[in-house]
């Protein structure tokens, strides 16, 4: 297409009577929409990089798709979870691309987790490892499907929990596929899929998968990214947060277990091999399980000079570290008799350089440089909470950390444990490949700007001055919702804050008939609240007390319930029409001063002469605000009210940083006009005095 001719095309395929409008039933033409996919259109054409905020409702998805099929251009669309990823190939993509009519090539690439590894689950069979006869029937049912499936995605297998323990038994990881030695190499499910992408003019892949092909992780079957034209990358918000772990380095404590228990395994086809693995395989599993027990006295998540401060921790990393060198021993004589002890071989040794340099021993001759920080230490700090901070000169440049700056962390599980490498600043890495690339980039999110600016997320993604654009949502909020900041509140760090917001969440609860979602800082807070709210009139659902999924279906069929959730949920809770009228927030989400990744980044930016509240507490604590306001209105025939209980929104300056990030709605911090808003008939006409009252987010709460 000549140049301006894409964003043309892609305007009129959006528009009334255009290609979408006349092929899809539930289609309307948006205004916000069209100007969005224009903006994508001269991206993909000047090989350029847009950072393109899209309100909900926008319709970003058919705004990139369009531009993409049209180009002609190879396009890596990234998503941010396999849900989204599943939902964008298999509903939207074939949507938009026979409205459009055009006949090109499209693949659906997941990591290797996703796939049957044939040649484990041959492994697997005959294992007496079943705990319980249901895994049995399951593992049975894996064996009847593998025999029939096409694919090899394990997505296809809808009764397979996703926490199941099969799953490491009959997938594979970078660490114990055989790549080209395997003997059933002709017939990977994950070799056929990277070919079907390899030859795809668009390709949707996951965060995960594009991240580990940047950071050349591409788990043993070449990249798939060179020779694209063209990346969006959807939900970009979640990227830099991501890159970090795959720009880092980690060991965790099943891949260490899954290597003694794959040694063993090999040992069926070895004659006499059993004899020499059974005790270094034993020694490694109990020293993994002494290790976890040894931590039990550590903080859930702390960093590697906190550990150290244990002496019986450290002698379990000496255990760890010995019994990793014996394996390693026992298997060298064997690495010729097959390729499967050549792997374990290869982990037991790559394991044991993990952990020497997470423990910051000397490296080996041979041995890569790893990434270390400025002192060699691992950035241990203590931050105050961010309402002692200073919170004055927002709209400045951040300041950036150390280049090569990186945390040594660990976290423990209930049973595991994560020693973790991570970088504190992944601009540099994420600039040098896109420039690498020499392809086009749009990133695109419902949750970007901070008070309308790009700055924050720009400097994190290693973008210099990249086209923005804020596509707003196409919602009559004056109409459609109302924002109540209750009066009298307390002081959110005071013992009681809880039993208070509760009180302030009653009447709001009575005026909704339920029909409420309550988003919390902390999950001491949710529980507190779910105790004070059981025995009410509307169902409770609370997060942990039964799966996601679960949660969510049983929420939106009651009709009535009150959900609680904290963090994880500000994102996926998508439940359109009357049964989510109310959205609570009960604080600020100023990220939690006890995540060592988090401490450091914000020591980093003191000793770079930066403004840590400024430069990353205040934006991310907005950018998370704005993720879960925007669960409240889906559509444009959505109406509800959002809560937000924080009075610091009043009484700090910063307050009005948040209020200036959110959608336009009209506020009120009277109960009564919550109580009009759901009156019958009330959506027709709106109290005038909300839009010709005084702004409340520039009062003062003495109350």
């Amino acid at each position: 297409m000549e140049p301006g001719r894409l964003g043309v095309a892609s305007r009129a395929a959006l528009s009334e009577g255009g290609d979408l409008a006349r092929s899809i039933a539930a289609f309307a033409p948006r205004p916000a929409q069209q100007e969005l996919s224009a903006a994508i259109a001269d991206a993909f054409e000047s090989r350029g990089t847009l950072l393109a905020e899209a309100g909900t409702g926008t319709g970003k998805t058919y705004a990139y798709l369009v531009p993409a099929l049209l180009s002609g251009l190879k396009t890596i669309v990234s998503t941010g979870t396999r849900a989204l990823q599943d939902q964008l190939y298999h509903r939207d993509l074939p949507r938009v691309r026979d409205a459009l009519g055009v006949g090109l090539k499209t693949a659906l690439l997941k990591g290797r987790a996703n796939y049957l590894c044939l040649y484990r689950l041959k492994q697997a069979q005959g294992e007496p490892r079943f705990g319980s006869r249901e895994l049995a029937a399951q593992f049975q049912r894996i064996v009847s499907w593998a025999g029939r499936t096409r694919m090899g995605d394990l997505a296809e297998l809808e009764a397979l929990p996703e926490d199941s323990p099969l799953l490491p038994m009959v997938t594979s990881t970078a660490e114990n596929c055989l790549g080209s030695e395997c003997p059933m190499f002709g017939d990977c499910f994950v070799v056929q899929a990277r070919q079907r992408a390899q030859a795809a003019d668009v390709v949707v892949v996951n965060h995960h998968l594009l991240l580990a092909d940047l950071a050349l992780k591409q788990e043993g079957f070449g990249e798939i990214l060179p020779g694209a034209q063209a990346f969006v990358v959807d939900e970009a918000h979640q990227l830099p947060d991501l890159a970090a772990q795959f720009f880092g380095e980690a060991l965790s404590a099943r891949p260490l277990v899954e290597l003694a228990r794959d040694a063993l395994a090999e040992c069926k086809h070895s004659p006499g091999s059993l004899a020499v693995m059974q005790g270094p395989a034993r020694d490694l599993e109990q020293a993994v399980r002494a290790l976890r027990a040894a931590m039990d006295e550590l903080p859930v998540r702390a960093t590697r000079k906190r550990a150290a401060e244990l002496p019986a921790v450290e002698y379990a990393f000496d255990v760890l570290a010995a019994s990793l060198q014996q394996i390693q021993t026992a298997l060298a004589p064997l690495r010729e008799a097959a390729p499967g002890f050549d792997g374990c071989h290869a982990r037991a040794k790559e394991f044991e350089s993990r952990l020497r340099r997470w423990r910051g021993e000397p490296r080996r001759h041979g041995e890569a440089d790893d990434i270390v920080d400025e002192d060699g230490d691992d950035f241990e700090v203590r931050m105050p909470l961010p309402t002692s901070v200073d919170d004055e000169g927002f709209g400045e440049e951040p300041t950036p950390p150390q280049a090569d700056a990186s945390v040594l962390w660990y976290e423990l599980t209930a049973r595991g444990f994560r020693l973790s490498r991570t970088p504190l600043d992944v601009a540099g890495p994420l600039a040098e490949h896109r420039e690498r690339s020499r392809a086009s980039w749009v990133f695109t999110s419902a949750t970007l700007a901070v008070g309308g600016q790009f700055q924050h997320y720009a400097h994190k993604l290693g973008l210099v001055e990249p086209q923005t654009l804020l596509a707003p949502s196409p919602f009559d909020w004056e109409r459609q919702a109302l924002c109540y900041l209750p009066r009298g509140l307390p002081d959110p760090m005071v013992r009681h804050y809880n039993e208070s917001l509760v009180d302030k969440l009653r009447p709001v609860l009575e005026a909704s008939g339920g029909r409420a979602f309550v988003l919390f800082a902390s999950h001491r807070a949710l529980r507190e609240a779910a105790e004070l709210l059981r025995g009410g009139p509307w169902p409770l659902f609370v997060q942990g007390e039964a799966p996601r999924p679960v949660l969510l279906e049983r929420f939106r069929a009651s009709g009535n319930g009150v959900l609680l959730g904290a963090a994880s949920f500000r994102e996926g809770v998508d439940v359109a029409g009357e049964a989510l009228s109310v959205v609570v927030i009960d604080k600020l989400p100023f990220a939690a001063p006890d995540d060592p990744v988090f401490e450091a980044r914000l020591d980093a930016i003191r000793r770079s002469g930066g403004n840590p509240f400024r430069d990353e507490q205040l934006p991310q604590a907005v950018i998370a605000l704005k993720q879960g306001a925007g669960r409240l209105i889906r559509t444009e025939t959505d109406r509800g009210v959002l809560v937000l209980c924080d009075p610091r929104l009043q009484s700090k300056s910063y307050g009005r940083v948040f209020m200036e990030s959110l959608p336009p709605l009209p506020r009120t911090r009277e109960i009564a006009d919550v109580a009009a808003f759901f009156a019958p008939g009330a959506d027709a006409a709106r109290d005038e005095s909300l839009e010709s009252g005084p702004d409340p987010s520039q009062e003062q709460d003495h109350d």
